[in-house]
């Protein structure tokens, strides 16, 4: 079968079976770009020069579902993280309601499937970050209400109850609040986002989780030794929990040769003053003036295949699938550029032998049957248990 014939097949697949990506920072870009002014960046037009996301390329990427991160930096602390994850809130809500017809709110799998039976994008959200709720389970509920389906435990720092993969540690995991933490987004039905955690945190997570867990953008430790991802004991906990690990796409976590190379890039943005996520057009400019003097070691879809070929090995198939970070990284594979390339990724497993049924599970079921598993578990433990009030005890 020749690559195009390949290409197609892999497009007829998700024409069936559409990606659910765990995790896109489209609402962040907006905002750093333009300050949510849509009309400045009116993703139903092509906004390839700006953004890796707008609907022309989700629909070519075959996306049929997308959890928008709400996530606001880590050095935002206290009311000005809440504040700042509420306008992240607001402007999915406006994104949505601006495009009716190719975006849809979804709070359920059966939204989900809903969406899908409609030929609409089903829309969610996920906090990346537990900074965001300012240690206040009420806030946490809040973001619940609404619409906020997922909570990473922790972005790049150490929080007050979780350890962070990229800062010092702190507490050895979690905290006994941090628990808490766990038990109550079991509660109200919230998956557990284990991306960014370290692995202390990711396994404490697991041990107290009576849900599905989610990685929303992590891929194989064992693969590419970076702290950002999944090592092979906690994949393997994997399918006694039913949780999902979604394989991310930003080469500094999936490419060795890259490690390196990211580090100097990021140093290179803040010594002119940029935050090192910065994407912003001067920030950019930065660099590609840092990748002429020292070219960048470029990943692909292979390098995305390697990832999800050792992570079905170790946690089976039906607990891995997909979350790109598109518009939360400066540099993207070759073929998976911007969110249209998922094609491209199902064309390199249908090339490895992945079936069709496998490959539906990774970019549709496994992701909606992880939520709907969590809807069923916070209905039974409405039965037993009440909104908890828990504090993290004062410092002495």
């Amino acid at each position: 079968m020749s690559a195009a014939q390949r290409l197609d097949e892999a497009r007829g697949l998700l024409a069936e079976h559409p990606v659910v990506d765990g995790h896109n920072d489209l609402p962040w870009a907006l905002r750093e770009q333009v300050r949510y002014d849509l009309a400045r960046r009116d993703i139903a037009d092509d906004q390839s020069a700006h953004l890796h996301t707008d609907i022309p390329r989700l629909r070519a990427g075959g996306v049929g579902a997308q959890f928008w991160s709400v996530y606001v930096r880590s050095d935002y602390a206290g009311d000005e993280a809440v504040s700042a994850t509420l306008e992240q809130i607001d402007v999915v809500a406006q994104l949505i309601d601006r495009y009716p017809g190719d975006l849809v709110r979804a709070l359920t799998a059966d939204d989900m499937e809903a969406a899908r039976a409609d030929g609409r994008i089903a829309s969610l959200m996920g906090a990346e970050g537990g900074h965001s709720i300012n240690n206040s389970l009420a806030t946490l509920r809040a973001l619940h209400r609404l619409g906020v389906r997922y909570m990473t435990l922790t972005h790049n720092d150490t929080i007050d109850w979780a350890d962070s993969a990229t800062d010092e540690p702190r507490h050895g995991g979690l905290t006994d609040f941090g628990r808490e933490v766990v038990r109550e987004m079991n509660r109200v039905g919230m998956l557990v986002d284990l991306s960014h955690v370290a692995a202390t945190t990711m396994r404490d997570a697991l041990a107290v989780s009576a849900a599905p867990v989610i990685f929303s953008h992590s891929s194989a430790r064992a693969v590419c030794d970076h702290p950002r991802n999944i090592p092979d004991d906690v994949l393997a906990l994997l399918p006694a929990n039913g949780g999902v690990a979604m394989a991310t796409f930003v080469p500094k976590f999936i490419l060795p040769a890259a490690v390196e190379w990211t580090l100097a890039a990021d140093e290179n943005l803040r010594s002119h003053g940029f935050h090192h996520l910065d994407t912003t057009p001067a920030a950019m400019a930065l660099h590609r003036a840092f990748e002429a003097r020292r070219p960048r070691p470029v990943a692909n879809a292979a390098t995305v295949a390697d990832h999800l070929d050792h992570m079905r090995a170790v946690a089976g198939i039906d607990h891995i699938g997909i979350g790109g970070d598109y518009d939360g990284t400066a540099f993207t594979p070759s073929g998976l550029d911007d969110v249209a390339g998922y094609p491209n990724l199902i064309a390199e497993l249908l090339d490895r032998g992945w079936s069709k049924a496998d490959l539906a599970k990774l970019t549709w079921s496994n992701a909606v049957r992880a939520l709907r598993d969590a809807e069923s578990v916070a209905r039974g433990l409405a039965e037993t248990r009440g909104p908890s009030n828990a504090v993290i005890p004062p410092v002495p």
